[in-house]
């Protein structure tokens, strides 16, 4: 598998380009299957990506849109990946999509594994589009090296769609997609900004010690495609 990486001098064209290989990806997704789906990560990276993509003409009542991680918080915490995906993406033209939140009122996300897996049946797969960004330890969506769980949720033969996650480095109880579950997608994006990120990446990339690292897990079993800015 490979990863191709296309760089932009500033954040304002990275999002410009990126926004517009969203739409084209999306747009056949409709046209060839009648529905698209979308999967997103939070994070501040991509919000101002988000706003862009919320103004773009698009049937997205045909569009379903899903998170590949959330912190096991209520929607309207500040921490909640889906609070932050209403008020940047799922508003303008795109307040029309079909939303599939992750949080359920279960208290432990333990719990709620299998209400998250069923109601995620209701988007088509392979997913259209995966955007994932990257934290510094290498951690993507919340497959988080340190966890205890992070064998189960890069385990390609475990046949989980999703696991509860509590990592030792962040705060929260988190829900993600396994590894198995993201490589379930026709397009897969990486979405980084900022030198350091992109020297975590060229570590995980030219050190054997990185194995570890999860993103390099989705590089090592997909072609994925990087778009980063300073």
């Amino acid at each position: 598998m490979a990863l191709s990486q296309s760089k932009f001098r500033t954040t304002e064209q990275l999002n410009t380009a990126f926004s517009r290989k969203i739409m084209k990806l999306l747009r056949d997704g409709i046209e060839e299957n009648g529905r698209a789906s979308l999967v997103v990560s939070g994070g501040k990276t991509p919000a101002e990506l988000f706003t862009l993509l919320s103004k773009s003409n698009l049937e997205w009542e045909k569009v379903d849109i899903s998170l590949a991680d959330e912190r096991w918080v209520d929607n309207t915490d500040d921490a909640s990946n889906e609070k932050m995906l209403r008020s940047t993406l799922l508003i303008n033209k795109a307040a029309n999509a079909n939303f599939v939140p992750l949080k359920t009122q279960h208290d432990d996300a333990e719990d709620a594994v299998l209400t998250c897996t069923e109601n995620l049946q209701k988007m088509r797969t392979p997913f259209d589009v995966l955007i994932l960004g990257m934290g510094e330890d290498g951690h993507t969506a919340s497959l988080f090296p340190c966890s205890e769980q992070i064998a189960q949720g890069l385990d390609l033969e475990s046949g989980n769609t999703f696991i509860a996650v509590q990592p030792k480095t962040a705060p929260n109880q988190r829900m993600t997609m396994t590894l198995p579950a993201l490589l379930n997608s026709n397009q897969i994006f990486l979405h980084l900004t900022g030198e350091s990120k992109k020297e975590v990446l060229n570590t995980v990339l030219s050190d054997d010690d990185a194995m570890v690292m999860p993103i390099r897990a989705v590089i090592n079993n997909a072609d994925v495609e990087l778009l980063w800015a300073p």
